[in-house]
């Protein structure tokens, strides 16, 4: 191993042969040093050698549980943090949070679903979800309730963004609504299970009664919405699920079909009042609100907002 130079936590998980979010506990816990190469983490070949050598002549704990999966219960030993999700303005609220505060925020990049289970089994802090329930048209707050059963937790509203599909410049094929993917010389490009992109796509698939076996493509994957947008840039797939940002990012045209309530969900115990309160503060700042406006592509009616609280 020690004739690389330093890795990424993909393949830290891949030769530790454990999940990214352990490893993320990992870091949180200070027992594997990291740095940072733009939004990127690395560690080290070496110090990751001196952790494995470590954990090879430390006794085993008199638990039945590995040193590496501690309890969702464990009290946090240090101010690092973990948001979870893949917008830009979630490094934006990162940054503020490490400017007023002792935290330091390390990322995941999972998909809603992905990270709000990972919320409940207490491996990262701050969620972000942008879940589309077709029963009730409502966001997020659906799935929060029937995941966090038997947590008190909070749930803010982040943003508010337009959702919908990603065509070529010019719109060739006349793509205009979710019945027009099942179209049988349309091409999909999908987003990855968990993802909010792709539980937007099942369940309008399911409210229009179209099959997603007849639908081409759609077992074609990407893991975030650039992907996805570039993907149809290049003629790769004629259509994607996205938000809007990624299409002009990118440099694609695309076709709005919902508003979609981005929010945050931390869970309400007592180490987590400090970080709450420092959220809240942030979110309702307008040093935060503006720094957001100047992105565009963002609705911020709602920011700051508690959209649901436990009691």
């Amino acid at each position: 191993m020690s004739k690389e130079i330093s890795y990424t936590i993909e393949e830290v998980s891949q030769l530790l042969k454990v999940s990214k979010l352990t490893i993320y506990d990992l870091i949180k816990k200070g027992e594997l040093p990291v740095f940072r190469v733009g939004r990127q983490m690395r560690m080290d070949a070496e110090d990751l050698d001196r952790y494995i050598k470590n954990q090879k002549s430390a006794p085993m704990p008199s638990s039945s549980v590995p040193a590496a999966e501690p309890s969702r219960t464990e009290p946090k030993e240090s101010h690092n943090i973990v948001i979870s999700g893949q917008d830009i303005v979630l490094d934006i609220l990162g940054k503020h949070i490490e400017k007023g505060s002792t935290y330091k925020t390390l990322r995941s990049y999972s998909g809603s679903l992905n990270s709000l289970i990972s919320l409940y089994n207490g491996e990262c802090d701050i969620v972000s979800l942008h879940m589309f329930d077709g029963d009730t048209g409502d966001y997020n707050l659906p799935y929060v309730k029937r995941i966090l059963t038997g947590y008190p937790y909070i749930l803010l509203n982040l943003v508010s963004r337009k959702a919908g599909l990603y065509v070529q410049k010019g719109n060739p094929l006349n793509i205009t609504s979710w019945t027009d993917l099942n179209q049988p010389h349309i091409t999909l490009i999908n987003r990855e299970k968990g993802s909010g992109a792709r539980i937007l796509l099942d369940e309008q698939l399911r409210i229009h009664n179209i099959s997603s076996k007849t639908i081409i493509g759609y077992e074609h994957e990407e893991t975030n919405h650039l992907s996805v947008a570039s993907a149809v840039l290049t003629g790769k797939a004629d259509v994607g699920v996205g938000i809007e940002k990624s299409a002009k990012m990118i440099g694609i045209d695309f076709i709005p079909l919902i508003t979609e309530r981005y929010d945050l969900v931390m869970l309400k115990t007592p180490e987590n009042e400090t970080l709450i309160r420092i959220v809240k503060e942030i979110l309702s700042s307008s040093l935060f609100q503006t720094e957001i406006s100047s992105l565009g592509d963002y609705d911020q009616t709602k920011t700051s907002s508690i959209i649901y609280e436990t009691y």
